[in-house]
């Protein structure tokens, strides 16, 4: 180890604001940026940066040159962030959110070398110490190595095995993350496949191996014993009798959420693996140590077995296999690590890598929990099985976790609603538009209308309604003249947008109309006395309801008129706002094909059907002029320079909006969850994945200052204003897997509720800056 490791990591710990590893090299890397893994190398490894990187270091006065050539102290690294303040607001800490910080470690390896391969353990272990991570999943029999065969058996490598075991107990002491390592240890004249637990110098408990696959290439149960009915019994280790068995879970005290059940390779490859009964038991985390030889395609079968058991176990599954340095007498290795959380890939490792591999991911068990409250299956799923909480064994600790802002190691959607797999991002949009088209093709069809009546402002909900329309006629082979489009010019329209919606009208080829409701909307502020009527620049809700509820009667008479349906186009960003006229206004229709439907979801929509030319370029012309369009009622006229009225000014970016509903709606999470979310989020516009071909020019980013107004904002009106509206809402059709707001699906709550609750855990737990 040399000093200039230790002065990288200081400083970029000291740094305002931290940095971790990826964040430093991705800032500071000239004139590529420097992987997290290179940084971690020079700090933890001793290993020397080229000449130009030295240079770069020296220049940013991180490091002098000659610190590469000089010791660095000889001390173990703290355990605590030296560069946190005492007082750093909870608000930072990813630990008092329920995250869990999980890596899977692919460490050096060399056969039947235990003193080589219990060397290589310690030193990925203080690697993920420097990354503030909670449990290190290590590979199956990472202590002896895996393809040994008959050496398994030899007593003198079995001695070396508990002896090395006994060291890395020891070192653990000063480490502060949860080891998870395999290796092959003795029992009453057997020998099992084992996971060993160890935390705080501490054995905590040991697994067997339950499934051993004996076909083919392989032959375990030449040398191992199945621990299928090993329960409820204990083992002595390396000076310590411990528990043992497949009925353990091993649960941190000071870290709720982080419960932990181990299965080993063939495990999950059995028709019931064993970590579904640790899941019902209550587990969280389902760790897998692997070996798992590399052949044609098995990365994508270990991938969707992963995935599978996350989504079933509602769990995460963190897997790891061996790598560079197994025998290769017969097999080769890969060395491949993932983490999965209830379905979705967090984090993967770097396959064939010659380098010892870290990959990590913070963990949300928060969410976890939240889903199994949910999904009652999973709890009958449980009664089922005689509820294993009652009689597997859990094993309690204290778990050394680090507190203070460590930041998120985790991939985080700005636009959860929005298709974000740039591979299947045409099926995605697919079904996207055909539930809709369906759900309006069985509505049609069921009422037998002739025709389908719609208003049609230029905006983004009632082009895409129409697009919905239009694909609806074709597909049934009805002729597009039954739509019945009326622009309905008011007080605010602008020339710009009701030039859209004729332009778009006619490029659909639908029967189009213009109806000038000012004349009726002036009859009617007379009527009522309104101050507007006798001149006066009075434009309150009053003004706004007058237009929205006139444009609603003409389109309900019409639709009677044409002996056809009034098509609703108002979405579901709207209606978890409130932004729409209750009854006789835009929030009643005969169907909302728009109300599954987020308004982010209907701008990515609008924009890949011009990207993939769903249409001819006239049309796309229009599509691409509706959506450079600012977001707008139009129910006020624009001021003295001509600007127009804006609903993102007065309810809040429509994209932060999305976001807040998604965590809220689909998982129950907690205002300051869900702010500490979308500060990671949208802090910087610079850092992590933008759904495919996305405007740079709209890439935007928000501080927590304006996050925490918004979303206060947002609180009170979904909580405590809008739900009455919902609560009366027409038939449409649910569309995206993050939920929709029908009373007769996903949310059903009271009209008449407040949002002190909510605003409170707001005001408690988020700093205002």
């Amino acid at each position: 180890m040399h000093l200039a490791g230790s002065k990288i990591r200081e400083w970029r710990e000291a740094h305002d604001p931290r940095l971790n590893a990826e964040e430093f090299g991705a800032r500071y890397g000239h004139p590529e940026p420097w992987p997290s893994r290179t940084v971690y190398g020079w700090e933890t490894k001793g290993k020397i940066a080229r000449a130009a990187v030295q240079k770069r270091l020296a220049e940013l006065g991180i490091c002098t040159l000659e610190e590469w050539l000089e010791p660095a102290p000889d001390e173990l690294p703290q355990t605590k962030d030296s560069a946190m303040s005492s007082d750093s607001h909870p608000f930072y800490s990813a630990h008092n959110h329920g995250f869990v910080r999980v890596a899977t470690s692919t460490p050096q390896v060399r056969t039947a070398d235990v003193t080589f391969n219990r060397d290589a353990i310690l030193t990925e272990a203080k690697r993920a110490q420097d990354a503030y991570v909670d449990l290190v999943v290590y590979p199956e029999l990472c202590v002896s190595s895996y393809a040994i065969d008959d050496l398994h058996l030899q007593s003198a490598l079995l001695d070396a095995v508990e002896a090395a075991v006994g060291d890395i107990v020891k070192t653990s002491a000063k480490l502060s993350p949860v080891l998870l390592i395999g290796a092959p240890l003795r029992r009453n004249g057997k020998i099992y496949n084992a996971a060993l637990v160890i935390a705080g110098g501490k054995l905590l408990g040991v697994i067997p191996k339950s499934f051993l696959p004996n076909y083919r290439e392989y032959y375990e149960k030449r040398w191992f014993a199945h621990g299928r009915s090993v329960q409820g019994q204990e083992i002595a280790v390396a000076g310590q009798t411990v528990p043992f068995g497949t009925d353990l879970i091993f649960t941190a005290s000071n870290l709720p959420g982080f419960k932990l059940n181990v299965e080993i390779c063939e495990d999950y490859w059995a028709p019931n693996p064993p970590s579904t009964l640790g899941a019902l038991a209550g587990a969280t985390i389902l760790a897998n140590l692997s070996a798992s030889n590399v052949t044609i395609g098995k990365s994508d079968e270990r991938h969707m077995l992963a995935r599978a058991q996350s989504s079933r176990a509602i769990a995460a599954y963190a897997y790891s296999a061996s790598g560079h340095g197994e025998s290769t007498t017969d097999l080769a290795w890969d060395g491949q690590g993932m983490i999965y959380e209830f379905g979705d890939l967090l984090a993967e490792s770097e396959r064939f890598s010659l380098d010892a591999e870290l990959s990590i991911a913070d963990v949300d068990t928060e969410r976890l929990l939240s889903e199994r409250m949910r999904n009652q299956t999973f709890n009958d799923a449980a009664e089922a099985e005689d509820c294993p909480e009652n009689w597997f064994r859990t094993v309690i600790f204290e778990h050394k976790s680090i507190g203070g802002d460590i930041g998120l190691h985790r991939p985080i959607r700005r636009f959860p609603f929005v298709p974000n797999r740039a591979n299947k991002l045409d099926e995605d949009c697919y079904e996207a538009f055909n539930i809709q088209v369906d759900g309006l093709m069985r509505r049609l069809t069921a009422t037998k209308a002739k025709s389908i009546v719609i208003g049609i402002s230029g905006g983004l909900d009632s082009t895409h309604a129409l697009i919905v329309a239009a694909k609806t006629c074709d597909r049934l082979g009805f002729d597009r003249k039954m739509i019945k489009g009326f622009t309905m010019p008011g007080f605010g329209t602008s020339d710009h947008t009701n030039s859209n919606a004729w332009k778009l009208m006619e490029a659909m080829d639908i029967s189009a109309e213009e109806i000038d409701i000012v004349p009726a909307a002036t009859r009617m502020l007379e009527d009522i006395g309104h101050p507007f009527a006798d001149g006066e620049p009075v434009y309150d809700v009053t003004f706004e309801n007058v237009q929205a509820g006139l444009r609603t009667d003409y389109l309900f008479r019409l639709s009677g008129q044409h002996s056809g349906f009034v098509l609703g186009t108002g979405d579901l960003s709207e209606l978890a706002l409130g932004w729409c006229t209750y009854g006789v206004g835009d929030q009643m229709s005969h169907y909302g094909v728009n109300a599954g439907v987020p308004k982010t979801l209907i701008q990515y929509l609008i924009r890949w059907s011009i990207q993939t030319d769903q249409f001819d370029d006239a049309t796309d012309e229009v599509l691409q002029a509706i959506l450079d369009t600012e977001i707008s009622p139009e129910l006020v006229p624009a001021d003295k320079e001509g600007g127009m009225q804006s609903t993102e000014e007065k309810i809040g970016p429509y994209e932060l909006n999305d976001f807040f509903l998604h965590h809220i709606i689909r998982y129950g999470q907690k205002p300051s969850k869900v702010a500490f979310l979308a500060y990671h989020a949208w802090k910087d516009a610079s850092e992590g994945l933008w759904p495919a071909d996305f405007p740079e020019a709209k890439k935007n980013e928000y501080d927590l200052a304006t996050l925490r107004g918004w979303l206060e904002k947002f609180l009170w009106r979904f909580f405590q204003f809008s739900q009455f509206k919902r609560s009366a809402l027409p038939n449409g059709p649910k569309v995206s897997a993050g939920g929709a707001l029908s009373p007769r699906g996903d949310w059903r709550a009271p009209s008449d509720a407040v949002a002190d609750v909510w605003l409170d855990e707001l005001k408690r737990k988020v700093p205002e800056s």
